[in-house]
């Protein structure tokens, strides 16, 4: 029997393999987001972490829209990432430094993890990706990516970035799920030193993000 795929289905099964790939390399791919992710679900339980993963997501959307419908906004790139590149970084220094020097406890009632502020984690995963320039960067290469194999159609690529976000949502919600499960299993000693390595590894990309931005604008 012989099976025939329209222009139009074949477009958008190639839409869905694109949307689910970008959203899983989008998932791993912001470092400093990706391992705060891991510690706040581990620290603060699987709404801290989940709320985290929507403030990401909400930033997400705003850069795609961006991409998508903001022409005169992409021909002053340069001049974005002049002042988000430093300001990211001195965001995310803070954010470091605050990690090497504030104390970890850990707290097993269940009363306690609903007195979690869920807005300041939302705030906290949306500004961490919405101004690391790199983010952007990633969503214009995959809109270039995606404008070449659906031939610019926009409600393609439209149908594309929803799969894309869904892909990454779902793949962030298992991580905070899974890492607060571990929470039950790690010592306050751990979660220490994993404050720190994450302080450390935050610190060391906002140095590196600063010094790119400097080196490329201001140098």
């Amino acid at each position: 029997m012989h099976i025939s795929i329209n222009y139009d289905d074949r477009l958008m099964f190639e839409a869905i393999l694109l949307g689910m790939g970008a959203g899983l390399i989008s998932s791993f791919l912001t470092g400093p987001v990706f391992f705060a992710m891991i510690k706040t679900s581990i620290e603060k339980g699987f709404m801290a972490g989940f709320s985290l993963a929507i403030g990401v997501i909400i930033s997400d959307v705003i850069l795609i829209g961006l991409v998508l419908f903001g022409s005169q906004f992409l021909a002053y790139q340069d001049s974005f990432d002049k002042y988000v590149g430093l300001f990211g970084g001195i965001f995310l220094l803070a954010v470091g430094i605050y990690y090497l020097v504030s104390k970890v406890s850990i707290n097993y009632e269940n009363n306690t993890m609903i007195k979690i502020s869920k807005r300041g984690y939302f705030l906290k995963g949306f500004l961490m990706c919405i101004l690391t320039p790199s983010t952007l960067m990633f969503w214009i290469i995959v809109s270039g990516i995606i404008s070449v194999k659906l031939n610019n159609r926009l409600n393609e690529k439209l149908f594309c970035f929803f799969i894309a976000m869904a892909t990454q949502l779902a793949i962030d919600s298992l991580k905070s799920y899974y890492s607060s499960k571990l929470r039950y299993r790690i010592k306050e000693d751990t979660l220490r030193k994993l404050n720190k390595i994450a302080g450390i590894i935050i610190i060391a990309f906002a140095l590196w993000l600063m010094y790119k931005t400097y080196h490329q604008f201001y140098a």
